[in-house]
């Protein structure tokens, strides 16, 4: 029986611009960053999740397109607070704040490689 999702691919063009969004940018950690047989095996992660995110380089246009599937989406327990520090470390959205949505608030940006990275925060019950 399945007990856990341990990894999710994204396609990067440049692992290293890559690691400095997710990490720098958005916050994550960085995981895993070893050579392989077929090629760096570089992951980040939220803090505190076992789930780990591949940046898995791909020249753009080869097989897999860069950008897709998508979004990523990333949960946060105070997202008006994360938008600010984000916005302040450089990352660029969609939308000029977090959205009302009946779910709760959302939020989109964009890794550079196209890769759409949506920011939730479930609504408060």
């Amino acid at each position: 029986m399945l007990t856990n999702i341990m990894y999710v691919t994204l396609y990067v063009t440049d692992q290293d611009r890559a690691l400095e969004f997710y990490t720098q940018g958005l916050g994550l950690d960085k995981r895993i960053d070893y050579p392989g047989p077929e090629g760096r095996f570089l992951t980040v992660g939220v803090p505190d999740s076992p789930v780990q995110i591949i940046l898995w380089s791909q020249a753009a246009g080869a097989g897999q397109p860069v950008g897709v599937p998508g979004p990523l989406i990333l949960e946060s327990d105070d997202l008006r607070k994360d938008f600010e520090v984000m916005r302040r470390r450089g990352v660029t959205f969609d939308e000029s704040e977090p959205q009302e949505y009946p779910f709760g608030l959302r939020l989109e940006a964009v890794d550079p490689d196209g890769n759409r990275v949506s920011l939730r925060q479930p609504r408060k019950p």
